[in-house]
């Protein structure tokens, strides 16, 4: 082929055979055309000579294609080679690309042409810049500044770079570049702002070209955030912004750059500079934006720039609020102005677009929490408290609230009328929970969903959040407007699903915010209301919808269940009836909403009800067969699981074991028949609708066992001989299976049911033994019989016939009943491990693969276990074999998972490990040398200077990039912090980025530790504001009571 000729460099290529090997691969000829273009295009990527013909390749090609391929060579050179290269070779191309960007910008056609090209050259000179500016390029800016005076479209172009510099120094510099050196290029760029500044502001004063104006607010937008103060509030940078905003095709840049502005937050020196810009501001939005317009209507009918608009307006009131709102309290005229942004604000969150609301939501969020904590906070004090609710008589704590007390009454009364809107608005747009399983599918029909969308979860949470304190700040409001809401479904004047929906989600999420007396009026009046809703409206799928709604807000209020018994027997009867409604999704709400229901109220179901003959248990198990007899197989599990919760609070042993029998009475008919069957003949025990019947009842003995624990016993005794025959018979026909059959006997569907049944059987023991409380005799009984037939059929089974499921039970067993298992642990242990040298090089394999894993949760499974086991050896006898023998390989591994992109997510745990081998030979644990000494000439003075030496070499040779220097000052650098964690990490971070294995990536998983303290610290204030943890989210024993 003609084009393996390009592989020779030395001499200059052939440009247009370069060009007809790139259209090759992008063009549209044969797989085996552009396969072979690819092939040859990557080895001459990968060919260390290649840069030194981009020159050559450039001013020669017209091919777009071929000038990326180009300038892609050349980009990987300046990222991970320009620091080795000559100096004459780096200024050669410095220069070069200099004057090709001016030569292509100094005229508009060629500018608008050349656009694309004129981009990437941009970001290459950048990107030299990154190395060479400010110590190698001093007069840079200076240059660039000039240039731009020479030419508007030359000054356009600069702009561009400009914003670039600004993005790569402050925007993408984490995990980029060492610290060191992004604080380098951050103060270059302060320093020489002087002269940036006044170019944007000539431009905007003189210039009438609109492209220009554009690239300077864009530019400009990318300062703001980290330029120094006095150039925006000392110079007529404000007034000249405000002066464009009302101008449509500055409109939105112009308000990108005033939300940066508004973002801003230091003192406050410039509060009435921020009160001037923001009444200004408000005068033009009116004209632009009339307050009377409808925005969501508008919205929806806009072009992309006037819904970029509302989208750039959102952003900007709430940057605004959240830095600067108490400043616009100070005034009665800056007052109405910022009930008048409010106002536009709440009409904006009407928006249907997930991100604008996303925006609004979040800053709703804050200001309601601001409002909430500054009352809740202060209702410690007793003045404040009968201030705040209008009690001040008391002399002597008037003097004391007056002041602060006045002023927090103020301004709830200020924001009252906001709030109110925004009650309304959060119930209208309330998200949906994650118990409702019926949804709206595209086609309007009522369905069962199939997929749980996280961020509507995420959404619910947020919006549950912020319903909650405006509960707390005006609960008479709340109840109104909800109620209000719920006589307008009634009356049909706004009917709708999504309106009822969003109504009773409100409802059920402020569980837990009101005072008892006050939640209980507004609930009889709630359910009742929609009760009557569910009898008066006519067809199946109305009256799903209405069900869901129903099942999802009793399931939300246990308290008020607890208390009203007639409402708590209405709604769980009402809920059986529901297990006859064959509409999608329908039962299988029923059944989750009973057992939610049972959970927090299961006491009030054994105990004989003012007016009731007998609890409400033994009448559930007497009409039990015809309540279930419309439910599918988990859905029957479910409700088992529920019944037993109820009979696990019944407090006389007696009455109990008759509750269990007759719970219990029709799978263990069913069972009862089978065994019989089988009696007579084994093969019956094959059919396969006998072994889904088998798993099926077993299935409903796990679900009942894990809820009664101790009180299943008579039941589990009465199965368990049988069960474990079933158990052996199954086992013996899926050993024979696989013997005849090969591996491939395991995946077929006879033998998938076989194990399925053998699962359930270790399961059902588990389950009982697990949640039975801790009473020796129980293992005594149980144990013993299941050796042979558990633990022997493991052991005589192929590898492939064995269940992992074995494993955990004994697991379980041994934590259940420790000491009284002494003398069965040889046994276990025979039957499922051997333990020899040979099986720890096994296991530490194991934990070798584990961690090099890319599944995120085995690789931390791996790295967990491998700090547990170096902890375990540092205080064993036999520490030293085991570190000669593994310390190097552990280290040069963890190294290698460390400085590979996939394994991000472990950096914490990486640190951790190798934080840990250090120390260990800084203390001089280890006694003997971790050096083989027949192969190292001569001896080391200890571990410590061996481990040095060794991590330096293993570095530099897998990291040919950086110099000696750098890593033995990496590597001198961990060592002097061993024992400062934080110190060692932030190393690890610097290397990563020095080593060129972490670039232009998702850099968080580095930082996750940080963000997980922070979660901890907000959960414990979530603990302390009734409602914001939901009532049936409390681990709570003894609420019913």
């Amino acid at each position: 082929m003609a084009a393996e000729k390009l592989r020779d460099l030395s001499q200059p290529i052939d440009v247009s055979l370069l060009d007809a090997t790139v259209s090759a691969f992008y063009g549209t000829g044969s797989k085996e055309e552009r396969a072979a273009a690819d092939h040859i295009l990557r080895d001459l990527q990968n060919n260390p000579d290649m840069w030194l013909q981009v020159v050559h390749i450039l001013s020669s090609t017209q091919s777009l294609n071929t000038k990326f391929f180009a300038l892609q060579v050349l980009e990987g050179v300046i990222k991970y080679r320009w620091n080795a290269l000559p100096v004459e070779q780096r200024d050669g191309m410095k220069n070069y690309i200099s004057e090709v960007i001016v030569k292509l910008s100094s005229d508009e056609a060629s500018l608008r042409r050349e656009r694309l090209y004129i981009s990437k050259l941009n970001i290459i000179l950048v990107q030299i810049l990154k190395h060479e500016w400010p110590a190698r390029w001093r007069s840079f800016i200076p240059d660039l500044v000039a240039a731009a005076k020479t030419s508007e479209t030359i000054c356009e172009n600069c702009m561009a770079i400009l914003k670039l510099l600004s993005e790569e120094v402050f925007d993408f510099s984490r995990g980029e570049m060492t610290q060191q050196k992004i604080k380098e290029l951050k103060q270059s760029l302060n320093s020489e702002f002087q002269l940036i500044h006044e170019l944007c502001m000539y431009v905007l004063s003189v210039s009438q070209r609109t492209e220009l104006i554009r690239a300077t607010l864009a530019t400009l937008h990318a300062f703001l955030s980290w330029i120094p103060l006095g150039y925006i509030f000392e110079s007529t940078l404000l007034e000249t912004l405000l002066k464009f905003f009302p101008v449509p095709a500055y409109r939105n840049l112009t308000l990108q750059c005033l939300t940066e502005v508004a973002a801003l937050t230091f003192g406050d020196f410039y509060n009435d500079q921020y009160v001037k810009m923001y009444t200004i501001f408000m005068v033009q939005l009116q004209n632009v934006l009339p307050p009377n317009t409808s925005i969501p209507e508008a919205y929806a009918n806009g072009s992309n720039e006037e819904q970029a608009f509302i989208q750039n307006l959102a952003l900007f009131f709430t940057s605004f609020f959240k830095s600067h709102i108490r400043v616009l309290e100070s005034s009665q005229e800056s007052i109405n102005a910022l009930l008048l942004g409010l106002e536009y604000l709440i009409n904006i969150s009407y928006v249907d677009d997930t991100e604008v609301f996303k925006v609004c939501l979040d800053y709703w969020n804050s200001l309601v929490l601001e409002l909430f904590e500054q009352t809740h906070h202060n209702l410690d004090n007793p003045a404040m408290t009968a201030n705040m609710m209008g009690l001040q008589q008391m002399p002597l704590l008037s003097g004391m609230a007056d002041g602060l007390g006045a002023q927090l009454v103020q301004r709830r009364q200020l924001y009252s009328g906001p709030m109110s809107k925004l009650r309304l608005l959060m119930i209208s747009r309330m998200a949906k929970p994650e118990e409702v399983l019926i949804v709206e599918d595209e086609n309007g029909n009522i369905v069962r969903e199939t997929m749980k969308d996280n961020d509507v979860l995420v959404q619910y949470k947020i919006m549950r959040e912020t319903l909650i304190y405006l509960s707390h700040l005006d609960h008479d409001d709340t109840e109104k407007q909800m109620l209000k809401k719920l006589s307008k479904q009634l009356n049909g004047e706004d009917w709708s699903w999504n309106n009822l929906n969003t109504l009773c989600w409100a409802i059920g999420s402020i569980s837990g915010s009101m005072v008892e007396e006050q939640e209980n009026r507004f609930l009889v009046m709630v359910i009742r209301d929609l009760l009557n809703l569910c009898e008066i409206t006519k067809g199946k799928d109305n009256k799903a919808v209405i069900a869901s709604n129903i099942m999802y807000v009793v399931g939300q209020y246990p308290r008020f269940l607890r208390a009203h018994w007639k409402f708590l027997k209405t709604v769980v009867n009402k809920l059986f009836e529901f297990m006859h409604e064959t509409h999608p999704g329908v039962q299988d709400m029923a059944c989750d909403t009973f057992l939610k229901i049972v959970q927090k109220c299961k006491r009030k179901f054994v105990v004989v009800q003012v007016g009731e003959n007998e609890p409400f248990v033994s009448e559930l198990l007497t009409t039990l067969p015809t309540t279930i007899a419309d439910l599918e197989p988990h859905q029957i599990h479910t409700f088992y699981e529920s019944v037993a919760q109820m009979i696990q609070a019944e407090p006389d042993p007696q009455k109990r074991d008759e509750y269990v029998q007759r719970l219990m009475e029709l799978p263990n008919q069913r069972w009862t028949e089978i065994i019989g069957q089988a009696r007579q003949s084994v093969d019956y025990l094959k059919d396969p609708d006998v072994i889904r019947g088998v798993l099926n009842i077993l299935q409903t003995n796990t679900s009942a066992a894990s809820s009664l624990g101790t009180y299943f016993l008579p039941q589990i005794s009465r199965i368990f001989l049988d069960m474990l025959n079933v158990y052996r018979m199954y086992s013996e026909l899926i050993s024979t299976s696989i013997a005849q059959g090969g591996p491939f006997a395991s995946r077929t569907s006879i033998v998938k049911l076989l194990r399925s049944v053998k699962r359930e059987t270790l399961k059902l023991i588990e389950t009982f033994l697990d949640k039975a409380e801790d009473q020796p005799h129980i293992g005594k009984q149980f144990v013993p019989p299941m050796m042979d037939p558990v633990l022997g059929d493991y052991a005589r089974n192929v590898p492939d016939a064995r269940e992992s499921e074995v494993l955990s039970l004994f697991a379980t067993i041994i934590n259940k009943y420790k000491g009284a298992m002494i003398e069965d642990v040889p046994r276990i242990f025979e039957a499922v491990f051997s333990c020899t040298l040979e099986q720890l090089k096994l296991v530490m394999d194991s934990i070798i693969w584990a961690f090099r894993h890319t599944e995120r949760n085995i690789a931390e499974t791996g790295l967990n276990l491998l700090l547990e086991m170096l902890k375990n050896f540092q205080v064993s006898e036999f520490a030293n074999q085991f570190y000669r023998t593994y310390y190097l390989t552990i280290e040069q591994e963890i190294f290698a998972v460390l400085t590979d992109t996939f394994h991000k997510p472990g950096f914490k745990l990486h640190v951790l490990v190798l934080q840990h081998l250090f120390c260990l030979v800084e203390s001089g644990l280890m006694t003997e040398p971790l050096w083989d000494a027949s192969t190292v000439p001569y001896p080391y003075p200890n571990n410590a200077a061996f481990v040095r030496e060794y991590t330096i070499k293993l570095l530099s040779t897998s990291f040919p990039n950086m110099t000696s220097a750098e890593v033995t000052q990496f590597v001198s650098g961990l060592f002097e912090s061993t024992n400062d964690l934080p110190t060692f990490k932030n190393h690890m971070r610097d290397f990563l980025v020095q080593s060129k294995e972490f670039s232009a990536q998702d850099n968080k998983d580095l930082y996750a530790e940080e963000a997980a303290a922070q979660r901890e610290r907000e959960q414990q204030r979530m603990r302390s504001i009734p409602g914001l943890i939901a009532p049936n989210e409390i681990q709570d024993e003894m609420v019913d009571s």
